[in-house]
């Protein structure tokens, strides 16, 4: 088994992979005054629950926007699970084709995600893959490459700016309310947020498809607001919360000695 391992900004997510099965999923906050030992005993209780044990894991792989976390958990990997885990960054193999100016500025999240698309929906038609993660992320394949995309704000990141801006407006789940019309304090935020997101991701896919110059693009959604954003929506095709888990065990698998 294998243990693939995300750190964003937000959370960090965990999936446990036996050959193509998932066996456990689950994501944490990100905590940076957590020590390698808090991470590694909340790490080896949810693998208790699935019913796994440290032994049946033997490798592993880590996707990191956060580089102050990338020793603790290589250690935290290294004294529980006795794993050296592989990283994702410069000569890991990927099979995608970089077009940005910079391809060191690409975050490892995103470029998971692509190789992830590649992989799962094929190379016949260009890919929008957009993340709904600290930040709202679009990221355009066209040919297996990587031709660029965009950076928006975050949806919780966002409604969290306006509550600590204001003194009055509460803290409100991030669900679409009934209208747009909304009629109290709770769903004029839940509007503004859920709609107005919508509408950022429904003009940007439009703009990226205008400027691709063909309307025969698949759109997949990601990361923790996917589903909602996709019922308010009529561009978004496929909604895959599993894209980076699984596109971190495609690239280990690409990495292995058995995938040389």
């Amino acid at each position: 088994m294998i243990i693939c391992i995300d750190i964003g900004n937000t959370n960090i997510k965990y999936g446990v992979y036996d050959g193509d099965a998932l066996k456990i999923s689950f994501r944490v906050a990100t905590d940076h005054k957590k020590t390698s030992d808090e991470y590694g005993s909340q790490l080896i209780s949810m693998l208790s629950v699935a019913g796994l044990q440290a032994a049946d894991i033997t490798g592993g792989i880590i996707s990191s926007v956060v580089p102050s976390l990338d020793y603790t958990m290589e250690h935290m990997l290294a004294v529980y699970l006795s794993v050296r885990p592989k990283q994702i960054g410069p000569g890991i193999k990927t099979g995608l084709k970089m077009l940005a100016d910079n391809a060191k500025e690409v975050g490892a999240d995103r470029v998971v995600n692509n190789v992830a698309a590649l992989k799962k929906y094929g190379a016949g038609r260009p890919i929008i893959v957009v993340d709904f993660g600290t930040a709202t992320t679009f990221n355009i394949i066209k040919e297996s490459a990587f031709i660029g995309g965009v950076i928006a704000p975050g949806i919780k990141g966002s409604l969290d700016s306006l509550i600590s801006g204001t003194a009055k407006l509460p803290r409100v789940e991030i669900e679409a309310p009934k209208s747009v019309i909304a009629t109290n304090t709770v769903t004029n935020m839940q509007a503004g947020i859920v709609f107005g997101f919508a509408g950022l991701v429904e003009y940007i896919v439009k703009k990226i498809k205008n400027e691709l110059g063909t309307q025969d693009v698949l759109t997949v959604a990601t990361g923790g607001f996917s589903e909602v954003m996709a019922k308010e929506t009529k561009c978004i095709d496929v909604i895959d919360r599993m894209l980076t888990l699984d596109g971190l065990k495609y690239l280990y698998e690409l990495n292995s000695e058995e995938g040389k």
